[in-house]
């Protein structure tokens, strides 16, 4: 440790080392640092062993979950948009794209209450998001004059370019709420919340009250991810998203980043102008003029604020999910309205197909933002959809986000991963400080050229 870098970077997870492969890639010396004995942070895939180390130290897996080295489990349930963000960025590098395997997701669900909404007694039911025509005219998620409506604004979002007003519909989508958008295709309740919950996949209804281009953007994004390679709009990659973080980290690698699991850092340093200079573990300090981290490790500096609290249950079941008509993958999305609630509630669910547990077995995995002081029972209604649970492993995580955008003292630092069931919000931060770290934003319509001498 006992050297200069150009970059300290604190942290595994999926933004840090996107950030650190794309950093060394362009000639920067980096330090990547982190406390615990594996990659990928919160974005981790974990075997049994670690797993259980976690959530339940000193306790051995069961011997009938099979081995080891069959389970690869998510600590956060995030699947890729097939035309999002983080597909380019890999696109962008080559060296990651071309060491990792991906499936597609095999549905998307989304639950509406039965009539009587929220004090019914029927069970609600649950829907598959239609991903192609045929899916569409047979799916009963709306009549057939309403599949007409909302067919009209599918077109309408189709044909929308934010430079001809002429698509606008005589209406300024920049600054005409969401709401009053949608108003003008006469849509049912029920179907806004389709909408904005499952093809938006937004975790509340605040998008309502603002702008609608955003928003049109989001469904648009939705729109242009299914077809792109399969029937769904979303991508996983084989052996889980701890995988991804892993590919970026051996980018930085081959371009000299150095790595150093299992250490703590005891102080990150400044210097009389109150810039990083930095880090110290033990008698061990590593200098650079610029410090990159997760909030984890800003926390004590006053350098983060609150954003909230997330419930994340990592479920192991030994059957499929009958609500989602037994695919051996997908999501169920639980939009707000529909339990009363102000943020929706998620199940992501993945099998052996994605080679991430042994044969036999389903990891399930339910979240949402914490309204009350009982969280583990806010993701009921996601647990009325799994059965019977084998085994359970649940985490509640504060999430953060930088109080200053880091220029005034060179400490950048990430925002924590939101409850949202993709990885296009953490791709935006991934852009930001790119941006901010190498003064200019990155084009993801090229492919990277790495750094040399007579660059």
């Amino acid at each position: 440790m006992d050297e200069a870098y150009d970059v300290i970077v604190l942290g595994t997870g999926l933004t840090e080392c996107i950030l650190s492969g794309l950093l060394s890639a362009h000639g920067r010396k980096v330090l990547h640092l982190d406390r615990n004995n594996f990659y990928g942070g919160e974005t981790a895939s974990l075997n049994l062993t670690n797993l259980y180390n976690m959530f339940y130290p000193g306790v051995e897996p069961p011997s009938h979950l099979g081995a080891n080295r069959d389970w690869n489990v998510d600590l956060i349930p995030k699947f890729t948009m097939a035309n999002g963000k983080l597909v380019k960025l890999i696109l962008h590098t080559e060296t990651v794209a071309n060491n990792l395997e991906w499936k597609c997701i095999d549905g998307s669900f989304v639950m509406q209450m039965s009539a009587g909404g929220i004090f019914s007694k029927a069970k609600p039911k649950v829907h598959k998001v239609p991903a192609t025509d045929t899916e569409a005219l047979k799916s009963d998620l709306m009549g057939m004059l309403e599949k007409r409506r909302c067919k009209k604004f599918f077109k309408f979002v189709q044909n929308y370019d934010p430079t001809d007003a002429k698509t606008h519909k005589n209406l300024d989508l920049k600054t005409v709420p969401f709401r009053q958008a949608l108003a003008a295709f006469s849509l049912e309740e029920n179907t806004i919340d389709f909408i904005v919950h499952a093809i938006a996949l937004y975790t509340n209804d605040d998008c309502l009250n603002r702008p609608a281009h955003d928003a049109l953007q989001k469904v648009r994004l939705y729109m242009d991810s299914i077809g792109l390679y399969g029937n769904s709009p979303f991508l996983y990659p084989v052996y889980g998203i701890g995988g991804i973080a892993e590919g970026f980290s051996r980018l930085s690698a081959i371009f000299g980043g150095t790595y150093m699991l299992s250490k703590n850092i005891d102080e990150i340093l400044f210097d009389e102008d109150g810039k990083v200079r930095g880090v110290r573990s033990g008698d061990e300090i590593a200098r650079a003029p610029i410090i990159l981290c997760d909030p984890s490790y800003a926390i004590n500096l006053g350098k983060v604020r609150s954003t909230g609290k997330v419930i994340r249950a990592i479920c192991i079941l030994n059957h499929s999910i009958t609500d989602a008509d037994n695919m051996p993958s997908g999501q169920i999305i639980i939009p707000q309205r529909q339990t009363g609630r102000n943020n929706d509630i998620y199940v992501s669910f993945v099998s052996s197909s994605h080679c991430v547990c042994s044969e036999g077995y389903y990891i399930a995995i339910c979240s949402t933002q914490i309204e009350t002081e009982s969280p583990e029972a806010e993701l009921q209604p996601a647990f009325n959809f799994l059965g019977d649970i084998m085994t359970s492993f649940v985490k509640v995580y504060d999430t953060y986000e930088p109080v200053e955008d880091g220029r005034r003292d060179n400490l950048y630092v990430s925002k924590s991963y939101d409850a949202t069931s993709h990885f296009e919000s953490a791709c935006e931060d991934v852009l930001s400080l790119y941006e901010k770290l190498l003064g200019e934003p990155i084009n993801l319509e090229t492919t990277l050229k790495p750094f040399t001498q007579s660059n």
